[in-house]
């Protein structure tokens, strides 16, 4: 099918959407009660799915909302490619309005930042297009930015459209005991991931094959890295902190494995609640006034308290 085949499929999901009533969108649910638990007079209804338009010598990928990681990361998988989305389940539109950059940020990049073009219904139930599958050509409001992280309370997301990059010839890992994380990030030229549990420190450098063994063999001056399958086992609550904090452990964490230079931890605890700078607050405050007037797109949640 065409891209434009599947044209129908946003405008019955805007139909879905309406006018009236509380509504919210249902992905994979993996990160379902983030930023609040969803008002139980919410209709929950599904986004549209499927890969529209793949252009590998572009580098985009144009999907419907609905789609899951998965089947789109094994479409791309053929052509050499990936995105920056997190593989642990759930859909495209999920990750995008959750905001979940991937554990291996470093080497892929923010998610935020290959967000091109995004296609939601409004409150109103309109259809609203934001954003181009060319950076150069779009003007305006930088509504894939918005709407990455908003949780689906400004809109409901219908259609995607990302940016690619290519998958590395080699993805190695390697960790180390009693290896300073910081020293480690400082020390390598670009490492797609560094991870940090308090005592052991993980290591994936991707790349070219002499590249990787320069980079092991600079490692190996800070400390004995050894091969392994993979990173270790995440747990379950994911927690947004400045990078600086990462190396600085607080006992309100549990267990945890930190995302050194990204910012990213994984806790076995979940994170208490914070209070939102009151300036930070009346912008969102804002925001959702003109985004959603009537407070009906996912009532129950807010953005920015996860």
């Amino acid at each position: 099918m065409t891209p434009a085949a599947y044209e129908p499929e946003l405008h019955e999901f805007a139909e879905l959407v309406g006018s009236d009533g509380a509504i919210a969108v249902a992905g994979g649910r993996t990160r379902w009660s983030l930023g609040g638990e969803l008002d139980s007079s919410a209709h929950v209804v599904s986004s549209p799915s499927g890969i529209y338009e793949y252009i590998p010598d572009e580098m985009t990928a144009r999907v419907g909302a609905g789609t899951t990681v998965a089947e789109l990361h094994a479409v791309l998988a053929d052509r050499g490619q990936r995105t920056a989305l997190p593989e642990r389940g759930g859909t495209v539109g999920g990750a995008v309005v959750v905001g979940e950059n991937d554990v291996c940020m470093l080497g892929r990049g923010p998610l935020r930042n290959s967000v091109l073009q995004v296609r939601y219904v409004s409150s109103e139930g309109r259809i609203v297009s934001g954003g181009g599958p060319t950076v150069k050509n779009v003007s305006g409001f930088d509504l894939p930015r918005l709407i990455t992280g908003s949780l689906g309370t400004l809109g409901l997301l219908g259609e995607v459209t990302l940016r690619t990059n290519p998958i590395p010839a080699v993805s190695q890992w390697f960790a180390a005991d009693s290896a300073d994380p910081l020293v480690v990030l400082d020390a390598l030229l670009a490492p797609s991931c560094v991870l940090w549990n308090g005592h052991r420190t993980w290591v994936q450098l991707e790349g070219h094959a002499p590249d990787v063994r320069a980079e092991h063999q600079m490692l190996n001056t800070l400390a004995e890295f050894q091969e392994v399958d993979g990173p270790p086992r995440l747990p379950p609550h994911r927690w947004s902190l400045p990078p600086a904090t990462l190396n600085k452990p607080d006992p309100g964490w549990g267990q945890f494995v930190a995302a050194i230079g990204t910012g990213l931890l994984f806790a076995s605890q979940p994170r208490r609640p914070r209070a939102m700078n009151p300036a930070i607050a009346e912008v969102h405050r804002r925001l959702k006034e003109q985004f959603d007037t009537n407070g009906r797109l996912n009532p129950g949640r807010r953005s920015g308290s996860c």
